[in-house]
């Protein structure tokens, strides 16, 4: 790991831009154990914030406590552990934050999972659904009222240009469908659950614009940690695909910083940005729709409303 770097990577996005986190802002930032997340939570406390990490293995938010340690040894982390397949453990996760912390003025939705076969999570969602697009919805809603009474607040999620390989679909049918799919298949899966993050980050822009939060979303390139649950030799490969040129965590890590950061990003909202050169990207159909944005909206509340409903005990017990 290389945080100069990082810092290289980040000033190379717009090297007038002054990058700094104001009087010991928080940042909560989702799957910061490993990969682009980890990166980017070291870089950020370097700038001067303070932050919450959700974490799903005691041993790897050990060992990135040491790392933002190393790095910023004035950091204040607070550590929640929640596992994102299990949305009541999400929920749970989030009233635990709000209660802890009063002021949250960045939230990094950044947890995402490729799997390469169908898993059903207990709560009856595909895997990669559950974990890529109903876990930070239900995050972010959860924290939602805090986001809103922290100054000038931003939500920033992380999609991905894999939402242009996402097909076409329907969403009351396919946001609950669990049709097993093969490696080859998952790809199609993958980007349906990033296009579902791409709009909503579109529609919850829309819904906060006048509130001061700032709400974009970002396209990180192509990295293998998403895969690491899958790939028992993920570490090996990250260093043949950085050898070859091929994806690079520091840039996906960068582009997470500069949007958390940069005060260009505290004021523009409902932006889709690309890893490339920090420029904005058009979504394909229908994330370019606001009103199909809306429908989904609407798709999303009621499932996990239903939800809600129905485990309120359990998520009171994660």
């Amino acid at each position: 790991m290389d945080i100069c770097q990082l810092m290289d990577t980040v000033d190379e996005y717009q090297p007038n831009a002054v990058l700094h986190m104001s009087a010991r802002s928080k940042v909560l930032i989702t799957g910061a154990t490993d990969g682009i997340g980890q990166l980017a939570a070291i870089e950020l406390a370097r700038l001067g914030a303070d932050l919450i990490l959700t974490a799903r293995n005691e041993r790897k938010a050990e060992a990135t406590l040491k790392l933002i340690e190393a790095a910023a040894p004035n950091t204040a982390v607070d550590v929640v552990y929640a596992d994102f397949s299990d949305l009541g453990s999400v929920v749970a996760a989030g009233r635990t934050i709000a209660a802890r912390h009063p002021d949250i003025n960045v939230l990094i939705n950044n947890a995402g999972l490729h799997a390469f076969q169908q898993r059903v999570t207990k709560d009856g969602f595909a895997e990669m659904i559950a974990v890529n697009y109903f876990a930070p919805w239900l995050l972010t809603m959860t924290l939602r009222e805090t986001l809103v009474r922290s100054p000038y607040a931003r939500i920033v999620t992380v999609a991905s240009e894999a939402s242009r390989r996402s097909g076409a679909f329907d969403f009351e049918a396919d946001l609950l469908d669990t049709t097993p799919f093969t490696a080859r298949g998952s790809s199609r899966v993958y980007g349906r659950s990033k296009l579902l993050d791409i709009m909503f980050s579109m529609e919850l822009a829309r819904q906060l614009k006048g509130t001061g939060v700032t709400v974009n979303c970002l396209d990180p390139g192509f990295n293998v940690t998403s895969l690491g649950r899958e790939l028992g030799f993920s570490g090996p490969l990250a260093r043949i695909l950085k050898w070859l040129r091929i994806g690079d965590p520091v840039r996906g890590a960068g582009i997470i910083v500069r949007l958390a950061s940069d005060p260009e990003f505290g004021v523009e909202t409902g932006l889709y940005i690309s890893v490339r050169n920090a420029k904005t990207l058009t979504p394909i159909a229908p994330a370019n729709s606001d009103d199909k944005c809306r429908q989904l909206w609407v798709f999303t509340a009621a499932i996990l409303d239903r939800f809600l409903k129905n485990n309120e005990g359990r998520v009171r017990k994660s």
